[in-house]
């Protein structure tokens, strides 16, 4: 019983694409088209996100047992796994600008004076800086790369709507001129039929344009929350090598 009450439920729009004329059936399929779009980039980037913020904690972790030493955080197995891990981006970035910088440092000299200390190499602020603007850089690739694609469902929310205003245009159109046709059961037949079309699709515009509409202000609230976690560590490293390696002013 309750399976013939949802396919009695799923008949009027089944009813009404079988129903349609070759442009309403366009229209149907337009609709299903950009539902079924919308629904694999609200569950991918859901994903996604979720991904990157778990496997993100485990190098924020790794990185504050770390602290003492930033340069040598062992993250070899984790580059290998290929996955999604902004934080691990973020870390390997300044890993390997410090350490271009002070091979250079040392390379030319800027050092300290005692022969002890020959060997040690420092960074001044200019390098820090150097470091930090690298840093936003790959934060701003990492943002972007999150929010590839949430273009669509924004389209999404505009469009479908659209597409189910015309699918109504359509449909009352096409009653009317078959009213002008017809007469009598046949007439009375055309009038459901376009009618069916116009709400149907209005319906589907609507069923695509709020799910579109929610997730789209979900992913972009949720990227927008992991932008400034990856500022927040960003500038916890760029901390930590200042601490470490910046050249100390003072005589």
């Amino acid at each position: 019983m309750f399976v013939n009450e949802i396919c009695l439920a799923a008949n009027p729009f089944i009813d009404a694409y079988t129903g349609s004329d070759f442009l309403g059936k366009l229209i149907f399929i337009a609709l299903f088209s950009l539902s079924i779009c919308s629904w694999v980039i609200i569950i991918h980037k859901t994903w996604m996100t979720y991904c990157a913020r778990k496997e993100s904690i485990q190098i924020h972790r790794a990185f504050e047992m770390q602290r003492s030493n930033p340069l040598n955080l062992e993250c070899e197995h984790l580059v290998e796994k290929k996955s999604i891990n902004p934080f691990l981006d973020l870390y390997l970035v300044m890993k390997k600008h410090t350490l271009e910088i002070l091979k250079k440092n040392r390379r030319f000299g800027m050092q300290n004076e005692n022969e002890g200390d020959s060997k040690i190499s420092y960074m001044s602020q200019s390098d820090i800086d150097f470091v930090q603007s690298h840093l936003m850089s790959s934060v701003a690739n990492q943002t972007k790369f999150l929010e590839k694609n949430l273009f669509i469902l924004s389209t999404v929310v505009s469009l479908a709507p659209f597409l189910g205003l015309l699918g109504t245009v359509w449909g009352i159109l096409t009653t009317f001129a078959d009213l002008q046709s017809q007469t009598g059961g046949g007439a009375h037949n055309a009038v459901l039929g376009g009618i069916s079309l116009a709400l149907a699709t209005t319906v589907l515009g609507l069923i695509d344009a709020i799910p579109a509409l929610i997730g789209y202000n979900y992913l972009k609230n949720n990227v927008r929350d992991f932008q400034i976690d990856m500022e927040r560590f960003s500038n916890e490293l760029l901390a930590s090598v200042e601490m470490h390696y910046r050249k100390v002013d003072v005589q």
